[in-house]
């Protein structure tokens, strides 16, 4: 028994081992002017020990996806933690997620693409996972905005259902920070990205307080 497990974790480790090797190659070349073989070479595995491990390159990115929601998670986890009343728990989750598309902004390109990335009938336990993390993530948010309405700081007749909130605040923040990595055209006055997020997540907060 003790030999299996031992296997079944070295087997777990090998593959997070390919998913940062492939990591490094995506984020280098990007994912279309990647291979398999240059997997390989980064991960310092025969080709043919690669394909025991995932059937194609786009498998290794559904894997890549999944490490990409769950440090998001774990950025919003934080957040809330660090939150003493809901409206700076919400509002905390939301400068968070401007952090994170700026430290881990590979992640944050990956995550963007996850809705139009192709799945496979068989990805059945990936896509059960990115589906489970991402409700975490939304509940993270739902959580901070029922303890909101619990504590004061925020208000229940401006929030009367917070899941949709939860959602609306997610899409409108993450519309924001994609404005702000838009190639810029000479000649017209931008406003400076990052003033313009903390603005936003000012307005939205302020726009929710009790």
């Amino acid at each position: 028994m003790a030999l299996n497990a031992r296997r079944e974790k070295e087997k777990q480790q090998r593959a997070e081992d390919i998913v940062a090797a492939a990591e490094k190659v995506f984020f280098e070349k990007g994912f279309a002017n990647s291979s398999m073989d240059e997997i390989a070479t980064e991960a310092q595995l025969s080709r043919a020990l690669l394909y025991v491990y995932f059937k194609d390159k786009a498998a290794i990115m559904r894997a890549v996806m999944l490490n990409a929601l769950l440090a998001l998670e774990k950025t919003f986890q934080e957040a809330l933690q660090a939150g003493d009343t809901g409206l700076a728990q919400i509002s905390g989750i939301g400068r968070a997620y401007y952090q994170y598309s700026i430290d881990h902004s590979d992640y944050f390109d990956v995550k963007t693409e996850l809705n139009t990335f192709p799945f496979a009938e068989e990805d059945t336990e990936v896509a059960a996972n990115m589906s489970a993390c991402r409700l975490r993530i939304t509940e993270f948010m739902i959580t901070a905005l029922e303890n909101g309405i619990k504590d004061g700081s925020l208000s229940s007749k401006r929030i009367p259902n917070t899941s949709l909130t939860a959602h609306m605040l997610q899409g409108a923040l993450h519309g924001v920070i994609m404005s702000t990595r838009e190639q810029r055209e000479e000649g017209f006055a931008y406003p400076d990205g990052e003033a313009l997020v903390h603005y936003s997540i000012d307005m939205m907060s302020e726009a929710m307080r009790g």
